[in-house]
């Protein structure tokens, strides 16, 4: 089976193909979900945004891109920053995700009690004394 017809069917490279610059698997995978990030980003645009889909595409390898005077040239620190960031993610990205989390509980405790405001009260309003038909039925 041969030819690459069409777009739909580009081989996509696999976290292995990513082995030679990263450390480790969950560090290739996550590099992977990177470059998928670049390439399909339609805020990355450019140089950087070819050089991952070049690199998806397995028309480059990464290390090539890395080395590349072309893409340094057009990504310069950008590329530096994803390689620290690479290096760094194990850490950097357990901090985010804990903070990610922390704003994720918050956003769902203060839409709680947003909620809870409007089923107690009209506007949020305190309500005092016991409700309507409450009244002494306790025995």
């Amino acid at each position: 089976m041969s030819g690459n017809s069409g777009m739909g069917n580009e081989r996509q490279i696999q976290d292995e193909d990513l082995m030679d610059v990263a450390q480790d698997h969950e560090q290739a995978h996550r590099l992977r979900k990177a470059l998928q990030t670049l390439a399909t980003n339609p805020n990355v645009g450019g140089k950087l945004q070819e050089m991952a889909q070049e690199v998806l595409s397995g028309r480059i390898g990464m290390k090539d891109a890395i080395q590349s005077e072309d893409y340094m040239g057009a990504i310069g620190d950008r590329m530096n920053e994803m390689r620290r960031a690479a290096e760094n993610q194990t850490q950097a990205e357990r901090e985010a995700s804990r903070e990610q989390f922390a704003k994720w509980q918050k956003e769902q405790e203060e839409q709680e009690d947003r909620e809870r405001a409007e089923r107690d009260g009209p506007s949020g309003a305190i309500v005092t004394g016991p409700r309507r038909g409450g009244r002494g039925h306790r025995d």
